[in-house]
């Protein structure tokens, strides 16, 4: 039995963290709060505004300033690890949580979007500092209860039976009311085809400006993917791993060495 689950069937609180990348002002992480505020004492450390696309950068050449908005919620002025790196550090080093939750991200993270993801990455550190984290994304911009409820089932469970060691989980929702949902699925990581082309403009002094186009469409969207569930209603649980080794190709690469 986990610590998590002795904590919780011994009747104690569990304590989790929170934090995302679309800011702590954001609908999705206080939807998360609400769900399991009764479960557990709820500790919000999250970006100032929205960093979305910061993957795992950190602030190194100027000071993160933190604000206190409201009890337990602080404001950080750095990216989505920055907030999960000072909590664990320095706000909650001598109790930590059990938990850490990131999210829930306003827009899906699927296939190579956990790349960029500030919501992957926020979780993604909080599992290198040794707390089971879990990143949840809603598929859309409208349904924030039905992730929040996903949010609680799945902590629920890792009281019963706790998630695999050594795995962060990627959770994404449809966008739909809860009773629609068509339930939950283990899945893989998808792909995309490259994004579409830049788009330039001009600013109104005439100088040339760029903005990311559009994510590119699926490209390895098929049965098991996290694409090809989310699209037929499911839940989506990607479990993730840290270690990028191609461990398969080390032989290969051994002998390409010696090649010559």
């Amino acid at each position: 039995m986990s610590q998590t689950s002795q904590l919780y069937h011994n009747g104690a609180r569990l304590s989790i963290l929170l934090s995302n990348d679309d800011g702590v002002h954001a609908q999705g992480i206080h939807a998360l709060a609400d769900a399991l505020r009764d479960l557990a004492d709820i500790t919000i450390v999250a970006p100032d505004r929205n960093r979305s696309g910061a993957s795992n950068s950190l602030t190194l050449e100027q000071p993160i300033r933190v604000q206190q908005i409201a009890p337990n919620v602080y404001s950080v002025q750095g990216t989505p690890t920055d907030c999960v790196h000072y909590a664990l550090n320095e706000l909650m080093k001598d109790a930590l949580p059990d938990l850490v939750l990131t999210g829930i991200n306003h827009g899906a993270n699927l296939g190579d979007d956990v790349l960029y993801s500030g919501t992957v990455a926020a979780a993604m550190e909080g599992h290198f500092l040794g707390v089971q984290s879990i990143a949840l994304s809603l598929v859309g911009q409208h349904h924030f209860a039905t992730a929040a409820q996903v949010a609680r089932e799945v902590v629920e469970q890792h009281l019963i039976s706790a998630i695999p060691a050594n795995r962060l989980l990627n959770i994404n929702v449809p966008d739909k009311p809860y009773a629609e949902l068509a339930g939950k699925r283990v899945t893989r990581l998808g792909a995309r085809h490259h994004a579409e082309a830049m788009i330039k403009q001009h600013d109104p002094r005439g100088h040339d400006i760029y903005w990311l186009g559009p994510p590119g469409k699926e490209q390895d969207a098929g049965e098991g993917t996290d694409f090809y569930a989310i699209d037929q209603g499911f839940v989506s649980i990607t479990p993730l791993q840290v270690d990028l080794t191609a461990h398969q190709s080390l032989a290969a690469m051994a002998l390409w060495l010696q090649d010559k």
